[in-house]
């Protein structure tokens, strides 16, 4: 009896241990997209210029001198020097940290802020959803980057408070999101199993509901992020985001407008990053989304 058993468990035992997990299924799809590992790369690259900044720029940010003034890309000045002397590519590379902070903390403001809003306006419904999804159709009305100008208006001209503008015109976009998600999970069957055994609400969402719908927030997360980082570029080139002196790619854009005739590498060398930067992360949020989302596999 034991030695039958025991065949009986082997076959058992052999099939759990050659199923692969869910992280290496995602892994797997994600890889075959070749355009989502060129993204990766480049996401990659970028945060460790980020992070390694002080390392790799080979100049200080600030320090100016006007005998260099708007000299063209060389050995000693790779990219090329802007209209006070200072060092493009230093520049560059620390406003890679500047953009993807921004980019980052924004849209992790948005995810928090908007999932709670869509949490509340998907799961009790009635006069709560109606509040909250008239507040998003309102915020949905304006164009997101005249939205934003107008909050920093508002507040003032700055890095954190085009942060804080960002985040708010992207806060719609997640909350109906979730919205959308916990309407279609909430009906599911082990949710009613849950409320008939009296669950509390709060164990509900944070044990069945959030865990179901977090595939679509992080695909959204990803392409959000590139969308801020261009937003506060606009910001900044408008003049309402990162001010002078630091060294923020759309500010950069800004004040080389004056020399794209004379020195169109001021204004090129930014302009390649900002692009570089969106299009990584557009590649990464769409490879998730084939890579979460089981209607796009084969």
């Amino acid at each position: 009896m034991l030695e039958t058993a025991k065949k009986e468990k082997i076959p058992v035992q052999l099939d759990q241990q050659k199923k692969p997990s869910i992280m290496m299924e995602i892994w797997k799809s994600f890889r075959k997209n070749k355009l989502a590992l060129v993204g990766s790369i480049i996401v990659m690259l970028l945060i460790l210029m980020a992070i390694f900044a002080g390392v790799i720029a080979p100049q200080s940010i600030n320090n100016q001198n006007m005998h260099l003034r708007l000299q063209a890309p060389s050995s000693s000045h790779w990219f090329g020097t802007d209209d006070f002397g200072r060092d493009i590519f230093s520049r560059v590379v620390y406003g890679a940290r500047l953009s993807i902070r921004v980019g980052f903390m924004s849209v992790i403001g948005s995810i928090i802020i908007g999932t709670f809003l869509g949490v509340l306006a998907g799961y009790f419904g009635r006069w709560i959803d109606t509040i909250i999804s008239r507040l998003f159709d309102i915020l949905l009305a304006f164009p997101s980057i005249l939205l934003a100008i107008a909050i920093v208006a508002i507040l003032g001209p700055s890095l954190s408070n085009a942060l804080i503008a960002i985040a708010i015109v992207n806060i719609p976009n997640f909350g109906r999101l979730v919205r959308a998600k916990v309407l279609s999970v909430k009906e599911e069957e082990y949710i009613m199993a849950a409320k008939s055994i009296g669950m509390s609400h709060t164990r509900i969402l944070f044990y069945h509901i959030l865990p179901n719908s977090i595939t679509p927030i992080i695909v959204q997360g990803t392409l959000s992020i590139a969308t801020a980082i261009l937003e506060a570029a606009g910001l900044g080139f408008l003049g309402m985001g990162a001010q002078a002196p630091l060294p923020e790619w759309g500010k950069m854009l800004s004040d080389s407008k004056e020399f794209i005739q004379n020195a169109p590498w001021t204004m090129i060398f930014p302009g390649i990053f900002i692009m570089l930067t969106v299009l990584g992360f557009n590649l990464v949020g769409d490879g998730l989304r084939d890579a979460l989302d089981p209607k796009m596999k084969n």
